[in-house]
């Protein structure tokens, strides 16, 4: 997981994330998201593209992390 992030921190404009991510209330939502900086072992500082915002991510919450093309992705990106 920690290798695909730090692979789009490195290449933040060929490269954003997809995943799925789980709120403190259990709502699991596909978000995509820009990594700017760990904040700690398990927290992770990200523009997220669904909210247009910096957010942060514990690393334990979140599941189906794929890289993506940043190309591909225009602002806003729905949340499913």
């Amino acid at each position: 997981m920690t290798g695909t992030i730090r692979r789009a921190m490195q290449n933040p404009d060929d490269f954003v994330i997809e995943l799925c991510y789980q709120d403190s209330k259990g709502i699991t939502t596909r978000r995509t998201i820009s990594p700017i900086r760990f904040l700690s072992a398990n927290r992770l500082l990200a523009l997220c593209l669904c909210r247009e915002e910096p957010r942060q991510f514990y690393l334990d919450r979140c599941s189906n992390l794929s890289l993506k093309p940043a190309h591909e992705v225009i602002m806003p990106v729905q949340m499913g």
